[in-house]
C-alpha cells in the first residue's frame, strides 16, 4: 500500500466553476485491479464518509461507506441505477456513462469519465470528472506525516 494525493476535479452542466477536491489516501493493486482510498472531508459535504475507487477491466467504481453510503459504476456507455444513502435520507440516482478513459499503473495515474445523472425524474445534469492518483516517494511522505 502506498501513500498518494488523490486530486478529483468535475465540471457539471449545472455549474459554472469546476469543483477540485485534493486529499491524501491510499493506492494499492489487488487482484489485477487499482485501489484509491481517501476519507472525505466537511467541505465534500461528508464527512465520515471513506471513498474506494475501484478501478479494473475497463471499470471505474465508486463506493463509499460510512455517514453517505452508495455504489456508482462507471464504464463505456453504461447504464447505472443506485440508491445513496446520506444522513438526510436516500436518494435514487439513474446514471450513464459516455465514456470512461483510463491510464493508471502500480504509480498512480489519471482517470476521466463523461457521464450524465438523474435525480429521480428531474433533467440529467451532465458531468465531466477527471482523477488524478499521485504516489508519494520516500522523502515527499516526511512532509505529510
Amino acid at each position: 500500500m502506498k501513500r498518494a494525493i488523490i486530486t478529483i476535479s468535475s465540471k457539471q452542466s449545472i455549474e459554472d466553476e469546476k469543483i477540485e477536491s485534493i486529499t491524501p489516501g491510499q493506492f494499492y493493486e489487488r487482484n489485477g485491479g487499482y485501489y484509491a482510498v481517501y476519507k472525505e472531508t466537511e467541505i465534500s459535504g461528508m464527512k465520515g464518509t471513506t471513498t474506494t475507487l475501484k478501478i479494473k477491466d475497463g471499470k471505474v467504481i465508486l463506493i463509499r461507506t460510512g455517514t453517505t453510503k452508495g455504489k456508482m459504476e462507471f464504464a463505456d456507455n453504461h447504464h447505472y441505477m443506485c440508491i445513496y444513502s446520506t444522513q438526510y435520507g436516500d436518494i435514487e440516482l439513474q446514471m450513464h456513462t459516455k465514456s470512461v478513459d483510463i491510464d493508471v499503473n502500480e504509480n498512480g495515474g489519471e482517470v476521466f469519465i463523461d457521464y450524465s445523472i438523474n435525480l429521480d425524474q428531474d433533467m440529467p445534469i451532465f458531468t465531466k470528472m477527471h482523477i488524478n492518483i499521485r504516489t508519494m516517494k520516500d522523502d515527499e511522505e516526511e512532509g505529510i506525516k
